[in-house]
């Protein structure tokens, strides 16, 4: 930590602030020993505030910082670090968002990563399997994946290299190839290539010219949202059949995951009825922690995402709208649970509404003082929960307060603790 605060304070003095060490390392220990936050994103956040406190651009702090160094895709693992890249264009992907000029991923002799290019920055098309040197691009880090965004500072040349891409969980399957055979209940890893036997339970209306079909596909294990291009070409599906799905793409939206077929994706009928299941599951304990990224929050209007500092990843910069959200962790003793809760079961079990939320924030000039509340009403209090087991998460339908345990419980949590 000390040497995170030395190396802020010395890019701050290159551009002729001089900020005490102690005022940066008090945030930086605040944020890291209290409220747990890691290092990079503690890091990220000391920079913002003192950025905002003495009216810096932050493409000056970072963009100007010395020569950007040119580096590997997996050394790419700093979110907010400016760098150069040379990759090939491993795939570009169907893409629905205005404000998204060109998704897809880049790749070396060390791995993909995912990139975006926004419209509203004007730089030139990038061409699927050419090669490419990207001067001053911005690494961000999305629900545990690294990415790279290209900027109005970002300049693209092509190269004559042909190189050599090594496969990760997010390339493509080889040719000829398909992905691993999965069961929804195992899809925990965002943009990763897979392949189902799945029967079509739902298709819901859809007006996106971009979008052939949409709606959920279940297997004995669960259900799940997916998504079918209209440029991949596919065969549409019927509802109550039953078919094999090779090389789709699992993909994390808005906690939940789903999976789209793209152009390398392929359908096959089956003559079998797969099997539906539910994978609602009921767990009890302790709110041990409502974490960071609880209590009033803005999401992306249009994507409902939850913003980060203002900043949809698909979107860029929107004018955010207001939401209540719980992320709790749930402890019975043995495991120790992440749950999240929607807006109406976080207004039902904090006892306030988002109204009540919004003027709190804005009385206090912090939206933190929400969390605040929640945690001093909630932690410590024993609760059973029911929904369905999406990645390491409960997506909660509905939950019960036991505030007087009976005596069976209580019977039952010694048990537990005596056989440990």
């Amino acid at each position: 930590m000390d040497k995170t605060a030395e190396n802020i304070k010395n890019r701050f003095l290159e551009l002729g602030v001089d900020i005490p060490i102690e005022n940066i390392t008090e945030r930086l220990d605040k944020l890291i020993t209290k409220f747990k936050v890691p290092l990079d994103e503690a890091r990220r956040s000391v920079i913002a505030y003192f950025l905002k406190e003495y009216n810096i651009d932050r493409n000056d702090f970072f963009a100007s910082s010395g020569s950007t160094p040119l580096v590997k895709i997996n050394e790419a693992n700093e979110g907010g670090k400016w760098v150069n890249v040379r990759g090939k264009v491993v795939q570009l992907w169907d893409n629905s968002h205005e404000s998204v000029s060109q998704v897809g991923l880049i790749g070396d002799d060390t791995g993909t990563i995912k990139f975006i290019k926004w419209a509203r920055d004007d730089i030139p098309d990038i061409q699927e399997g050419n090669s490419y040197q990207f001067n001053n691009v911005v690494i961000n880090e999305w629900n545990g994946r690294f990415e790279i965004t290209l900027n109005k500072n970002t300049v693209i040349e092509e190269i004559s290299d042909d190189i050599n891409v090594v496969s990760n969980i997010m390339s493509s399957p080889g040719e000829g190839q398909p992905a691993p055979m999965v069961d929804i209940s195992d899809i925990t890893e965002d943009g990763k290539w897979i392949s189902m036997r799945v029967k079509l339970s739902q298709l819901w209306d859809n007006t996106h010219e971009s979008i052939s079909q949409v709606g959920l596909i279940g297997d004995a294990t669960g259900t799940i949202k997916f998504i079918k291009w209209t440029s991949a070409d596919l065969p549409d599906f019927e509802e109550g059949k039953s078919y094999l799905l090779n090389n789709v793409v699992a993909q994390e939206w808005n906690d939940r995951f789903e999976v789209t077929l793209n152009k390398n994706s392929s359908i096959e009928e089956l003559d079998e009825d797969v099997e539906v299941g539910n994978s609602s599951l009921t767990f009890s304990g302790v709110m041990v922690d409502v974490q960071s990224g609880s209590g009033l929050i803005k999401r992306c209007p249009e994507c409902n995402r939850a913003l980060t500092k203002g900043a949809c990843m698909e979107h860029g910069k929107v004018d955010g709208v207001y939401d209540l959200r719980i992320k709790a962790v749930i402890d019975d003793g043995n495991i120790a649970q992440e749950a999240i809760l929607k807006r109406d079961l976080a207004e039902q079990l904090s006892g306030m509404t988002l109204d009540e939320a919004i003027s709190m924030a804005a009385d206090a000039l912090d939206q933190g003082v929400v969390l605040d509340q929640m945690r001093l009403k909630l932690l410590g209090r024993y609760f059973t929960v029911t929904g369905s087991k999406m990645d390491r998460y409960i997506l909660v339908d509905s939950i019960e307060d036991q505030a007087e345990l009976n005596p069976e419980t209580i019977d039952e949590l010694i048990s537990e603790a005596e056989v440990l």
